[in-house]
């Protein structure tokens, strides 16, 4: 296991309630202002817009909304938040959504106190903000685990990328498996499966050799997969939810990352295909997974033939590269099984994409076991066509 540092500063309240029961408390620490930021409104829907405005308005607390982050936040769309934020002397954003909305917050919290360009300070000087709003985040679809790390994906649409900037850390985070319960399954599946694919993404990193994090790994995985089958037939299911939530948060907390470095290269190819098509993420990494996978596991064998003995429970076949295709296959049947897209097509990307310009522009990692040429990555992407 290489060395490591860790910390997680999130405080994490999990379970039905907790919102009614610790935000009113929690709210004393912070100034008179509050940033209520959401999506496209299911929120208001749901009731849990009502149940949170209650307790903002019981605390005394000046409410600035912050509506419409969309489900691949833009560059603009923060740029728009932090001037909100700066304006009204914010003292405290609350983000309440999914991944989008507290990726959108936590950028926000870092422009609104910078004078300059976040995305230039970050890509052009590879200087990282030191100073930021407070953010919490009350979690309402689950699968990016945001609410418990400091990274956000954020699409520059002028520079055509899709990419990583650092902001901050939530303060604290509420997990309410209850309030996914008005998620559509789509959308309930598709962030599922893309817990499980940041599980994949650093197990599939280095070192390859057995270690504790991985063992983890496993666990979380078989869980994930367990929990979303149950979920297919019972979808109500809460203690499948709840699995399902930790999860999520399980698998971007840094947990499962320490002692390694981690692969993320299909994160980075549907990072930059939804850069240019705007397609739904979970849905683009469960096409591209099994395709990926089959370029590179002759390059990992090892480790993909552990993953299809250990998290699908293959038998081993006659030799390593064996058992290390059927653990893809196992994928690529379950992706079938609960009903995720198998190529762009079916995720409804025109055959015209320019995936030569995605192809081209895709970040290579370090921590995947084979280092990719931009010619394989333009042959995975048409392959996924």
């Amino acid at each position: 296991m290489n060395n490591f540092i860790f910390e997680n500063k999130t405080k994490v309240y999990f379970g039905k309630g907790g919102v009614k029961e610790y935000l009113g408390s929690l709210l004393g620490n912070y100034g008179e202002t509050v940033m209520l930021a959401y999506g496209g409104g299911s929120i208001k829907c749901n009731g849990v817009y009502d149940e949170i405005i209650g307790i903002l308005n019981a605390a005394g607390k000046r409410v600035v909304e912050f509506s419409g982050i969309m489900s691949n936040p833009t560059y603009a769309k923060v740029q728009e938040g932090a001037k909100l934020a700066r304006e009204n002397h914010v003292d405290l954003i609350l983000a309440v959504g999914g991944g989008s909305v507290s990726d959108c917050c936590k950028v926000i919290s870092a422009q609104a106190n910078l004078d300059e360009d976040i995305w230039e300070m970050q890509y052009t000087k590879h200087t990282l903000p030191t100073k930021f709003i407070p953010l919490g985040t009350i979690v309402t679809v689950f699968g990016t685990g945001s609410e418990m790390n400091n990274g956000a994906v954020i699409t520059h649409e002028e520079k055509k990328i899709k990419g990583a900037l650092w902001g901050a850390q939530a303060e604290f985070a509420f997990l309410d498996p209850s309030y996914t319960l008005s998620v559509p399954m789509k959308q309930a599946l598709s962030g599922a499966f893309d817990t499980l694919s940041h599980a994949m993404e650093t197990y599939f990193g280095k070192p390859d050799i057995n270690n504790l994090s991985d063992d983890i790994n496993e666990a979380v995985m078989r869980s994930v997969i367990r929990n979303i089958r149950i979920l297919l037939t019972d979808p109500e299911n809460y203690d499948a939810r709840s699995e399902l939530a930790w999860a999520s948060a399980m698998a971007e907390n840094g947990v499962l990352k320490i002692g390694k470095v981690t692969d993320f290269q299909c994160h980075m190819l549907e990072h930059q295909l939804g850069a240019y098509t705007n397609c739904n993420h979970g849905a683009g990494l469960a096409v591209i997974h099994p395709v990926l996978y089959r370029h590179i596991y002759q390059s990992g064998a090892a480790r993909f033939a552990r993953f299809a003995q250990n998290v699908w429970g293959i038998a081993p076949k006659g030799n390593e590269e064996e058992t290390a295709a059927a653990g893809i296959d196992a994928l690529a049947d379950f992706i079938k099984e609960i009903g995720l897209p198998t190529t762009f097509t079916e995720l409804g990307i025109p055959a015209d994409t320019d995936f030569r310009a995605i192809a081209d522009s895709t970040n290579v990692t370090a921590g995947c076991c084979k280092k990719l040429p931009h010619d394989e990555i333009y042959e995975i992407l048409t392959e996924c066509k």
